[in-house]
C-alpha cells in the first residue's frame, strides 16, 4: 500500500475510528486500526465487535491495499503530526509514514486476523437532518441505566412511524422522551440502540440541515453521516412499556427559569456530594420555590419566583437528575407537573412546541 493525503484529514479520520476501540475487548486484533487504500480514497475501521465506525478521506493512492496498525499508538501520533501532506506506505509487518524530511514505522499486525466487517443490507431507513438528530439524541441518551442489572434499560429506544422518530430512555429513576420529524423509507420500524452507540453519532453530527440516514435491520443498526459510518449491534427483548409510566393529569404545575433553577441546584449539588441521592427539597407555593439541602457539608436555601396554579407543595429530587436535564432541553423556562411527594413528576419546555418531557421519581427526605 502507499498513498498521500493531508495530515489533518489523516489525524481527523483516525480520531473518529479509534472511537469505536474497546478496552474491554480482551482480543488484542482489535486494538489495531484497518487502513484500505483504493481508488483515491483511504477507508479507516475499528470495532470491538460491537460497535464498528468507518471513516474515509481523499487520498492520492499509487498503490492499493490493507494494513493494520496499532490503534491508540497510531492516533496519539497522527494527533502530533504537523505537515500538510503525509505518506503512508507498508510492506510486510510494518508501515511507513513520511512528513516533510522525517519518516517513522509502525510494526503492523496481519490484516488477515482482522474479524470480518459486519453488514447492514436490506434494511429500512430514516432519515434526519444532522442538527435535529443530534438533539434527539442528546436529550435522551443521558438518562439510560449504567449498569449491567437490567442491560435493555442501557440502550435508547427508537420509534419510527408516522413521519416521526421517538425516543426514550430510562434508568428506573428517570425517563427522557424526545420526538422528532424524520422521513421514512418503508414500513414503521423499532430498535433499542446501545447508548454508547448513539452517543457516537451524536458526536460526529453537524448542528445543519445535511441529511444523516439510520438504517435498522433485525439485530443491526447503522448511521451513515458523511464519509463516516457507525455500525452497532442492538439489544434484544421487550422494553418497558413507557406510555404506562407517563401520567397526563397533575394537581400543581409550576413554570421556573430554567437557568435559575439550573444554578440554584449546581450550588446545592457541591454540598450534597457526598450523598449518592443528592436530595433537594422543593417547597412549593402560588409566588415561591424554595429549594433547600442540609449535608454534612453545609446547607443550602434558596428562593426562586415561579408561577404556580394548584395546591402548595412539598416534594424532594435528586438534583443531579434536574441538573442534566436542564443542560440539554434548550428552554428558558420549564413547568414542572406534579401531583403528590411520593408520585413522580414531569418536566416540559415552555414554549416552541416540542415533543419533549422528563420524568424523574421523588426520593423521601426526613
Amino acid at each position: 500500500m502507499k498513498a498521500f493525503c493531508d495530515g489533518g484529514d489523516l489525524a481527523e479520520a483516525v480520531g473518529r475510528a479509534i472511537r469505536a476501540i474497546s478496552n474491554k475487548s480482551g482480543n488484542p486484533i482489535l486494538d489495531n486500526i484497518r487502513i484500505e487504500a483504493s481508488e483515491g480514497t483511504l477507508t479507516f475501521t475499528a470495532t470491538d465487535n460491537e460497535l464498528t465506525v468507518t471513516t474515509g478521506i481523499v487520498a492520492d493512492v499509487s498503490d492499493g491495499g490493507t494494513a493494520l496498525v496499532p490503534g491508540k499508538l497510531f492516533s496519539d501520533f497522527t494527533r502530533r503530526l504537523t505537515s500538510e501532506r503525509i505518506s503512508l506506505e507498508s510492506a510486510g509487518s510494518k508501515m511507513t509514514l513520511r512528513y516533510g524530511d522525517s519518516e517513522s514505522e509502525f510494526a503492523c499486525a496481519s490484516p488477515d486476523d482482522y474479524p470480518d466487517l459486519p453488514e447492514v443490507s436490506d434494511a429500512r431507513s430514516f432519515a434526519m437532518e444532522e442538527g435535529a438528530l443530534k438533539d434527539l439524541i442528546n436529550k435522551v441518551a443521558f438518562s439510560v441505566r449504567q449498569d449491567d442489572v437490567r442491560p435493555i434499560l442501557k440502550g435508547v429506544l427508537l420509534e419510527v412511524e408516522n413521519g416521526a422518530v421517538t425516543a426514550v430512555a430510562l434508568d428506573g429513576y428517570r425517563l427522557a422522551k424526545c420526538v422528532k420529524p424524520a422521513r421514512l423509507a418503508g414500513d414503521a420500524m423499532k430498535a433499542v440502540v446501545p447508548a454508547r452507540c448513539m452517543n457516537e453519532i451524536a458526536r460526529l453530527l453537524g448542528d445543519g440541515e445535511e441529511e444523516a440516514r439510520v438504517y435498522v435491520q433485525p439485530g443491526r443498526v447503522r448511521a451513515d453521516i458523511g464519509h463516516t459510518s457507525v455500525v452497532s449491534v442492538l439489544y434484544e427483548g421487550e422494553f418497558v412499556a413507557y406510555r404506562n409510566i407517563i401520567r397526563t393529569s397533575f394537581d400543581t404545575l409550576v413554570t421556573v427559569s430554567a437557568q435559575q433553577l439550573y444554578d440554584s441546584l449546581e450550588r446545592a449539588l457541591l454540598l450534597t456530594r457526598d450523598d449518592r441521592s443528592n436530595p433537594v427539597r422543593f417547597d412549593i407555593t402560588e409566588r415561591t420555590m424554595r429549594i433547600t439541602s442540609a449535608s454534612g457539608r453545609g446547607n443550602l436555601d434558596e428562593r426562586l419566583a415561579v408561577v404556580t396554579s394548584g395546591p402548595d407543595l412539598t416534594i424532594a429530587f435528586n438534583a443531579k437528575y434536574f441538573t442534566e436535564l436542564l443542560r440539554v432541553c434548550g428552554a428558558d423556562s420549564v413547568t414542572i407537573k406534579l401531583n403528590s411527594p411520593a408520585d413522580p413528576c414531569v418536566v416540559v419546555p415552555c414554549g416552541g412546541g416540542e415533543d419533549f418531557l422528563y420524568l424523574v421519581l421523588p426520593v423521601r427526605v426526613s
